[in-house]
């Protein structure tokens, strides 16, 4: 998260040599620079694409530069700073405020982006103050996902996700934990995901227009409140569990080898999360204070981005491959869902029989919630990236009994209004 807060003071006026040339076919020629980070099957997908978009497209020429995730955002702020950022960049939530409001990255709206096929609430997560800086690679959304073996060993009903509430949570994870058969929920104190629906269910939100806090500390206090309540009746692992589990990779975490009942994820993670414990798991809806889902404010997140350098030299070529990647069956049948479900329905529609069982599940269960999608929740702005690594840090202190509820929440608060 440094990294970007780094980067952003040295990223405005830069140079860079990129793409020339005539438009091809799809308005691009030249050489273009990629760079996206990912694992080995993301790498092997998005090499295929790019192999089939010149395949389509003869007189362009593109660069890959993958890489991972930390090493990705040190190298893309070294290049941001010294002028040579990438004409087409893989782009996060976390970063896109920093990078669009420093004037790092270009407006694709006035470029020739074409949204027009994409379902409601997947075109904003890219939106800063009227600019589009970033394209949806994929739809997302924040889940609770359950093992159904884990409930089943503690004699427990899986919840009614329309109407359960953050109650009805605490009431059956302490419920599981006192089966002895598991423990009832993994923490997610940290969660800015869940602390942005806690609050949006109360008519907040995290961050507003002109990098501002949406909240106030009884806010925060109310959401550290809660976990206490967890806490206190085991219906969550003790404080230094919790710590443990952070490090553990994913194959040995508490959830996956079932020693935890449920646990909050993205819902584009359910085939990694199923691949590494073996089993079939399920996902709910998160839960709403009042027990009714159409008032839980649900959204859908970007899993990432497709962005461009505001410095490119061929910006309708960049675009140009943009569009292909989200608007193009081809494109869509070699990713597939492993960036998330596409944006664009028709393409979704078109693939979806191709796609794997885990990832059918999550593209029904975006459908599924398409009546609950409230307003996108508005991206971090620059300093707003460290909210999970606070409200982690203040949140723990409070239960490891180091600080209370109201001094945490002080804390938190303050440091990051100080950060924005």
């Amino acid at each position: 998260m440094g990294t970007a807060g780094v980067a952003g003071a040295v990223i405005a006026g830069c140079s860079r040599g990129g793409g020339s040339g005539d438009s091809g076919e799809s308005g691009a020629s030249g050489t273009l620079q990629f760079a996206w980070w990912g694992n080995e099957v993301r790498n092997e997908n998005t090499t295929d694409a790019l192999d089939a978009y010149m395949e389509e497209n003869s007189d362009v020429s593109i660069e890959p530069q993958p890489g991972e995730w930390a090493s990705y955002w040190d190298r893309l702020a070294t290049q941001t700073a010294g002028g040579t950022a990438p004409d087409i960049v893989q782009m996060d939530m976390a970063f896109i405020s920093e990078y669009g409001q420093r004037g790092a990255l270009l407006d694709l709206s006035e470029h020739g982006a074409d949204t027009s096929k994409f379902i409601d609430g997947s075109v904003e997560s890219g939106e800063i103050e009227g600019a589009l800086y970033g394209i949806s690679a994929g739809i997302n959304t924040p889940v609770v996902c359950v093992n159904p073996d884990a409930f089943a060993a503690a004699g427990v009903d899986l919840p009614n996700d329309m109407s359960w509430t953050w109650e009805d949570w605490l009431e059956i994870a302490n419920e599981i934990s006192a089966s002895g058969q598991a423990v009832g929920t993994s923490a997610f104190l940290s969660s800015p995901a869940l602390f942005s629906a806690w609050l949006r269910q109360q008519d907040k939100e995290a961050f507003l227009e002109g990098s501002r806090l949406g909240f106030e500390v009884d806010d925060v206090r109310g959401w550290f409140d809660l976990h206490q309540r967890f806490a206190d009746a085991d219906a969550i692992a003790s404080p230094s569990q919790i710590t443990e589990d952070a490090t553990k990779p994913l194959n040995e975490s508490d959830f996956v080898v079932s020693n935890t009942a449920m646990a909050s994820f993205w819902s584009n993670q359910l085939e990694a999360l199923e691949a590494a414990s073996g089993r079939e798991l399920t996902l709910l809806r998160f839960p709403s204070i009042d027990g009714d889902a159409t008032t839980r404010k649900a959204w859908y997140k970007a899993s990432m981005l497709w962005s461009a350098s505001a410095t490119t030299e061929d910006p309708e070529g960049a675009v140009a491959l943009i569009n292909w990647w989200v608007n193009s069956t081809t494109a869509a049948e070699i990713e597939l869902a492993e960036r998330g479900v596409p944006p664009n329905g028709e393409v979704a529609d078109a693939i979806r029989d191709q796609l794997s069982d885990a990832q059918q599940r999550v593209s029904a269960f975006i459908d599924e919630i398409r009546p609950e999608i409230a307003e996108t929740e508005i991206a971090p702005p620059p300093g707003g990236g460290q909210l999970p690594t606070l409200l982690e840090r203040y949140g723990m202190e409070m239960l490891f009994g180091d600080s209370s509820a109201a001094d945490a929440a002080q804390g938190f608060h303050d440091e990051l209004t100080a950060g924005l």
